[in-house]
C-alpha cells in the first residue's frame, strides 16, 4: 500500500539496498476510490509559517467537525501545532457538544483512540504514530484532515546525515519519504469496501509548488476538488451523506500498477481489505 510511488519502487529499493533489477509487483486495491473517497485541496489557507495559519486551519477543522457531528481525524506533523489547534477547537466545538481529543494531551494514543471509537461525536487530533497503524472502519471516521504535508524536519540529525550522501537530497529522500507518509495518512480513511469519506489537505504548497503533482498522483485515484476553504465543510458533508462529487472535481490519473516493472513475482505492495 505504501511502498511504491506512482508505480515505482525506486525509493524503497534504494533504502533497502535492493538491486535496480529486482522483480517488483503492485496489486490493485480492491476499493473503488472514485466512489468511496473525495480529496479536497482548499484555497485561501495561508502558508504554514503565516501567523494566520493556525486560526484558519482550526476554523476549517471545526467547520468539518460540526458538519459531520464529529467523525473527523486531523493529522499534524508535530505536537506544537497539535496543541495550538486543540485549544482553538475546544473553544469552538465544546459548546456544540463535540469532544476534542488530542494525542498526548487527553491520554495516550490507545486511550484517545478508544474514546473516539466509543464516541464518534469527536474530533481526534493526532501526530506521529496516528499517520499509520490505526483502523477506524465504517462511518465512525468520515473525514481525515492533513494539516501540513509531512516533510521531514531538515535539521533532524538523521535527515541531515542521510542527505549528505545524496546528490539531490530533496528529490531522492525528502520528497519520496513525504509522499509515502501522505499515502499512509490517506490510508486511515478507507478501511473497508463499504466506507466513504473525504480527505482534506490544508497545505498551500499543493497549489504553488511543482512537486504538488507528485503528491496528488501518488494518492489513490479519488476525485480531487479545489475550492475555497469556506466551502469545504459542506462539500465533505454532501459527499459523505449522498456521494455528491463537486462538479469541478477531477480524477488525477494514477500511474498504472506495474508500469515499467517486471511481471515476475516480487515485492507485494498490495492493498488488502485492511491496508497498512
Amino acid at each position: 500500500a505504501t511502498l511504491a510511488i506512482n508505480g515505482d519502487f525506486g525509493y524503497v529499493q534504494s533504502r533497502l539496498g535492493l538491486r535496480a533489477g529486482a522483480a517488483t509487483l503492485v496489486l490493485e486495491s480492491p476499493f473503488d476510490y472514485v466512489a468511496q473517497a473525495l480529496s479536497i485541496v482548499p484555497s485561501g489557507v495561508p502558508a504554514y509559517d503565516d501567523p494566520r495559519y493556525d486560526e484558519v486551519m482550526a476554523r476549517l477543522i471545526a467547520d468539518i467537525g460540526m458538519a459531520l457531528g464529529g467523525r473527523t481525524l486531523a493529522l499534524f506533523t508535530g505536537y506544537a501545532a497539535l496543541r495550538r489547534a486543540h485549544g482553538m477547537l475546544e473553544r469552538r466545538l465544546g459548546p456544540e457538544g463535540i469532544a476534542v481529543l488530542g494525542q498526548g494531551l487527553d491520554g495516550t494514543r490507545r486511550q484517545v483512540l478508544e474514546s473516539f471509537l466509543a464516541n464518534p461525536r469527536t474530533v481526534l487530533l493526532g501526530t506521529a504514530s496516528f499517520w499509520e497503524g490505526i483502523d477506524i472502519p465504517g462511518d465512525t471516521l468520515s473525514c481525515v484532515v492533513i494539516a501540513k504535508l509531512p516533510f521531514a524536519v531538515p535539521t533532524d540529525p538523521l535527515v541531515r546525515a542521510r542527505a549528505e550522501s545524496l546528490r539531490d537530497p530533496f528529490r531522492d529522500y525528502v520528497l519520496p519519504q513525504a509522499v509515502l507518509r501522505l499515502k499512509q495518512g490517506f490510508g486511515r480513511l478507507i478501511r473497508r469496501s463499504g466506507d466513504r469519506g473525504a480527505i482534506v489537505i490544508g497545505d498551500a504548497r499543493l497549489g504553488t509548488r511543482d512537486y504538488a503533482t507528485t503528491f496528488l498522483e501518488a494518492l489513490p485515484p479519488a476525485a480531487v476538488a479545489r475550492m475555497p476553504a469556506s466551502d469545504v465543510a459542506m462539500a465533505v458533508r454532501s459527499f459523505v451523506e449522498r456521494g455528491d462529487v463537486p462538479p469541478s472535481a477531477l480524477v488525477v490519473a494514477a500511474v498504472p500498477a506495474n508500469a515499467g516493472q517486471s511481471d515476475e513475482d516480487g515485492i507485494d505492495a498490495a492493498h488488502s481489505e485492511d491496508p497498512a
